[in-house]
C-alpha cells in the first residue's frame, strides 16, 4: 500500500511537472468497437458541463465495457438518475475513470452489488468505496455490460478520465483516444449585446440577433452593424464527429478584435463545482425562453470559470464614434477542425432612437444580502449570493399561485419556498404538496417538507408554484403475464407503475413474502425483477408489490404465479 502511494505521489508531480500533461495511449478504448460518440467533453447541458464522452454502443445494450487501464475498482455507486449503474477505476497512473448508465455488472462485482441491495432492501446502494486488493482489474478486463440506466437518453457509455488527486475531470482525448473527425464546426446563430445603459446597436439600447451566412466551407459573414459604446457577442455553435449525425459541443471558442484577441475559452478540464457557471457562459435568458444555447464571448463578472485563459477587458469591445472594427470568432474541435465568423462594425455617434425600460419592482433584491419576503400566504427566502447580481423581483401571488419572477434567472444557490396552510384540516394537509406550474399542464412535485401549519421547500428555479392536493392512488399493472399463470419459461417479470399527481416516491415488492430486487426504468415507468436472482423453492408463488406516493397514497397489487424450476 505504502509503495502504491509513494508511486502515486512521483507520477502526480511528473504530471504536473512535464511538458506531456497525459500519458499517451496508457488507456484504451472502454468498448470492443470503433470508437463513435455521441457526446463531447465539455459541451453544454442543462446547468453544467458534459464532464466526459458518450460513446455510441449501436444503439443497444449489453455490450461489454472494458477497464481502459489496470487498476482496481475503487467505488460503485447504482442510482436510478444521474449515471444509473456506475464503476470508478483508480489507475496507478493518478488517474481515475469512471464508466455510467451500466446495465449489468461483471459476475464478481455484480454478485457483491446484489448482496448489498438485498441486505438493504434498496435498489440504490449510495456510494460504495474499495480497497486496492478487493477488486483489482487489468487493463482490457471486462468490468460491466452497457446500458441506459439513470438519466441517460438512450442505450451508451459514459466514459470520463479524471485526476485521482484533484477530481478535476479531463478530456479523454487529451490521452490519445481517436476519433475520426474531419469536420469544422457550425455556427447556426449569432447574437450581439448591449452591455449597459449608454451602449448603442443600430442606434438602439437592446440586444439582437444578427443574420449571418455561410461564405464557405467553414467562413462564415454577419451583417454589418453600427455600435457605440460597451458591447460583446454570443454564438450558436455545434461541431460533429464523422459518420454521426449527432449535435456535439466544440472544444475552444476565440475572438480577435482587429488583429487581438480579447476572448479565449477550451474545455481541457473542469472542477465539477464550477459547472454551475455554465449559466453565466449562455445566454441563459435567451435559452430559457426558447431552447438554444448562445456562448458569449465576454465574462460575466461574477463567473469563476476556470476555462477563461488571457482575456482583454474580459471580452467587452468598447466601439468608439469613427473608428471600424473587424470582429473574428473562431470555433474549433478537438482536432483542430475550424470555422470562422467575421463581423464588421462601423463606430457610429450615439443618437439614442429606442432604449429598453427597465424593471423595476416593490421587491428588490440586494445579491450580497440575505433577502426576505411575505406576500399572503407565501414567503420566500434567499441566502446571501443566491443571485449573481442585483435585481428587482416580480413577486406576486394570485388565486393561490405564487408567481416568483420568471425562470429566466440563473441561482447560485436554492431558495426555500415556504406556504402557510394554517386554513387547511388536517385531513387536507396530508393530501396536499407544493407543485411548480411554469406549465400548468404538466405540474411537477417539488420535495415538500411538512411542518404543522407551513409548509415549504427548497429549490433553484425561479416561477410559479402552487399548493395541489392528491387523493389518487398510484397505478400498478402486470406486463407479459397475468393472475394464476405459469412463467416457467420466463426469465424476469415485469409491472408498470405510475402516478398522476404527486409522483411516485417509494415501492416494495416481494416473492412469497420475501423482499425482491426490482431495478424501475423511470422512462417507460417499468420494474423489472430477474428469476437468476434468486432460487425459488416450489412451484407456486405470490407476487406483492405495495406502491406509494409523494402524499401517502398507497396501492398494492397480488398474484399468485407457477414456476417449475429448471436446472
Amino acid at each position: 500500500m505504502k509503495k502504491t502511494l509513494i508511486i502515486s505521489f512521483l507520477l502526480f508531480h511528473f504530471l504536473c511537472f512535464s511538458q506531456e500533461k497525459y500519458p499517451q495511449n496508457y488507456f484504451s478504448n472502454p468498448v470492443e468497437i470503433p470508437l463513435l460518440l455521441s457526446g463531447s467533453f465539455g459541451e453544454l447541458r442543462s446547468n453544467h458541463f458534459h464532464a466526459g464522452l458518450d460513446i455510441k454502443t449501436q444503439g443497444r445494450e449489453g455490450l461489454k465495457v472494458i477497464a481502459a487501464a489496470e487498476g482496481y475498482v475503487s467505488r460503485i455507486k447504482v442510482q436510478q438518475f444521474g449515471y444509473g449503474k456506475a464503476i470508478y477505476i483508480t489507475h496507478p497512473s493518478g488517474f481515475t475513470t469512471v464508466y455510467g448508465h451500466l446495465s449489468k455488472f461483471a459476475d464478481k462485482i455484480e454478485e457483491y452489488i446484489k448482496s448489498v441491495q438485498y441486505k438493504n432492501e434498496n435498489y440504490e446502494t449510495g456510494d460504495l468505496f474499495f480497497k486496492e486488493d478487493e477488486f483489482p482489474v487489468q487493463k482490457g478486463e471486462m468490468i460491466a455490460l452497457s446500458g441506459d440506466t439513470g438519466g441517460s437518453g438512450g442505450p451508451h457509455l459514459h466514459f470520463e478520465i479524471r485526476n485521482s488527486f484533484t477530481e478535476k475531470t479531463i478530456n479523454p482525448l487529451f490521452f490519445g483516444l481517436k476519433v475520426d473527425d474531419t469536420i469544422a464546426p457550425t455556427f447556426q446563430n449569432l447574437k450581439v449585446f448591449a452591455l449597459n445603459a449608454d451602449s448603442r446597436i443600430n442606434q438602439q439600447n437592446k440586444n439582437f440577433q444578427l443574420e449571418i451566412k455561410n461564405i464557405k466551407k467553414g467562413v462564415y459573414e454577419a451583417e454589418r452593424i453600427s455600435a457605440n459604446g460597451s458591447i460583446g457577442f454570443g454564438v450558436n455553435v455545434f461541431d460533429r464527429f464523422n459518420n454521426s449525425s449527432n449535435k456535439n459541443g466544440i472544444f475552444s471558442l476565440e475572438m480577435i478584435v482587429n488583429g487581438n484577441r480579447y476572448y479565449y475559452h477550451d474545455v481541457e478540464t473542469f472542477s465539477f463545482p464550477e459547472s454551475k457557471y455554465i449559466n453565466l457562459l449562455i445566454d441563459y435568458e435567451h435559452y430559457k425562453k426558447y431552447h438554444t444555447k448562445y456562448q458569449k464571448t465576454f465574462k460575466e463578472s461574477p463567473s469563476n470559470l476556470s476555462i477563461y485563459k488571457d482575456l482583454i477587458n474580459n471580452g467587452e469591445i468598447d466601439i468608439k464614434e469613427g473608428l471600424n472594427y473587424t470582429v473574428d470568432i473562431i470555433a474549433k474541435d478537438y482536432e483542430g477542425n475550424t470555422s470562422s465568423l467575421k463581423i464588421s462594425i462601423i463606430g457610429k455617434e450615439n443618437n439614442t432612437i429606442f432604449t429598453e425600460q427597465k424593471d423595476t419592482t416593490d421587491y428588490k433584491i440586494i445579491a450580497a444580502n440575505f433577502n426576505k419576503f411575505k406576500l399572503d400566504n407565501v414567503t420566500i427566502a434567499f441566502p446571501k449570493n443566491t443571485f449573481y447580481n442585483d435585481t428587482f423581483l416580480d413577486f406576486k401571488v394570485e388565486n393561490g399561485i405564487a408567481k416568483i419572477h420568471t425562470p429566466t434567472i440563473p441561482l447560485d444557490k436554492i431558495f426555500t419556498l415556504t406556504f402557510d396552510v394554517s386554513n387547511y384540516s388536517k385531513e387536507e394537509k396530508k393530501h396536499l404538496y407544493i407543485a411548480n406550474v411554469e406549465y400548468p399542464r404538466y405540474p411537477k412535485y417539488q420535495y415538500t417538507r411538512k411542518k404543522e401549519n407551513t409548509f415549504y421547500t427548497t429549490t433553484k428555479t425561479l416561477g410559479k408554484y402552487t399548493l395541489l392536493s392528491d387523493h389518487q392512488k398510484p397505478s400498478i399493472k402486470l406486463l407479459y403475464f397475468k393472475d394464476q399463470e405459469w412463467l416457467t419459461n420466463s426469465k424476469s417479470l415485469k409491472v408498470k407503475i405510475s402516478d398522476v399527481g404527486s409522483d411516485i416516491k417509494n415501492y416494495r415488492a416481494t416473492i412469497d413474502d420475501e423482499w425482491i430486487l426490482m431495478e424501475f426504468n423511470h422512462k417507460k415507468n417499468i420494474l423489472t425483477y430477474n428469476f437468476s436472482d434468486k432460487k425459488l423453492v416450489g412451484s407456486k408463488h405470490i407476487f406483492k408489490i405495495v406502491v406509494s406516493d409523494n402524499v401517502g397514497n398507497t396501492n398494492e397489487l397480488s398474484a399468485t404465479f407457477f414456476k417449475k424450476q429448471v436446472n
